[in-house]
């Protein structure tokens, strides 16, 4: 649903593209961390408390970002929250998975710097931090893509901030050769049942919202997506307001949306982390979609859940 000029390399998610300039140290930049989370706790203390700063939220990033380039893979432990779910070209990765890639055995980064840091409140104890990263560097032998857009959900947990959800929205250089794709079988239904309620509920209006996306519905987008939405699309980072005029107006022409391999996180009653595999028969641009992985966090409202941060990569 968000399109982009699909590319042929996207670089390994590990918080590569999560900093701006790096901390010192490996220990200045843990103790950083610990005093934004400090300070970030004490303006969450209550129902009623503000988000937490972008500066704090952007001070975890950084530090995440130089433990990832000191190959420090105990930092991790602490700094991940327990339901951790991170989105990239390996696809879906849980906790343990994650551990692993953002060791960055095998990557090698020269610079990296963060612009137009946005802060997103999605209940007292949870925000979704949005930026764009600029950087050079190396993973696998191979160039990362220069520039993309950024998510990280924080949550608090035992008296801390947590990343609890990190992706990465490559930005397609303009100036490069569309990537080859090959076209997508044509597909009607989910490959496998939710195993629980709330994932079910979760994959119902996200299947509903890519069905309005295929019909060029702005009324049902609208009733599907929260009132704070953000998203990433070809055309940056985008709100409720623009988000559903780009879906409603781009050249996508949709014959069918398929889902596999749905899976929710909860944090908390009324927040929720849906992940899927999907599968479009169509294409966009005159390009055939290629197979996707997706995330929508979810807010609840009422009885209804609403999307309030959603992104589509390409699926590995």
């Amino acid at each position: 649903m968000n399109r982009l000029k699909y590319m042929a390399l996207v670089a390994i998610a590990a918080f590569v593209l999560t900093g701006c300039e790096p901390a010192a140290n490996n220990a200045a930049g843990n103790a950083t961390a610990k005093n934004a989370n400090s300070n970030a706790n004490a303006n969450t203390n209550t129902s009623t408390a503000a988000a937490p700063t972008v500066d704090a939220l952007m001070t975890l990033e950084r530090s995440a970002y130089e433990a990832f380039k000191n190959k420090n893979a105990k930092f991790w432990e602490d700094f991940l929250a327990s339901n951790f779910v991170g989105v990239g070209p390996q696809g879906i990765m849980d906790r343990a998975a994650a551990m692993k890639v953002y060791a960055g055995a095998d990557c090698e980064i020269k610079s990296n710097s963060s612009s137009d840091p946005q802060v997103t409140q999605l209940s007292p104890d949870a925000a979704v931090l949005t930026h764009k990263a600029t950087q050079d560097g190396t993973c696998g032998g191979q160039k990362v893509p220069e520039n993309a857009w950024v998510a990280s959900m924080y949550i608090r947990e035992g008296g801390e901030w947590k990343a609890a959800f990190h992706a990465e929205y490559p930005i397609a250089d303009p100036n490069a050769k569309p990537a080859a794709s090959a076209a997508n079988p044509a597909s009607t239904s989910s490959t496998a049942a939710p195993a629980d309620a709330t994932t079910e509920a979760l994959l119902a209006r996200e299947r509903k919202a890519w069905e309005d996306w295929s019909a060029k519905e702005a009324k049902g987008l609208e009733s599907w997506a929260a009132p704070n939405m953000i998203t990433f699309t070809d055309k940056g980072r985008e709100d409720r307001a623009g988000a559903i005029k780009t879906w409603t107006s781009d050249d996508c022409q949709v014959k069918s949306t398929s889902f596999s391999d749905p899976a929710s996180k909860s944090y908390g009653p009324n927040l929720a982390l849906l992940t899927f595999k999907a599968t479009v028969d169509g294409k966009c641009g005159g390009s055939a979609v290629p197979p996707l992985t997706g995330a929508t966090i979810y807010t609840k409202e009422g009885e209804t859940w609403n999307a309030a941060f959603t992104v589509n990569v390409p699926a590995p």
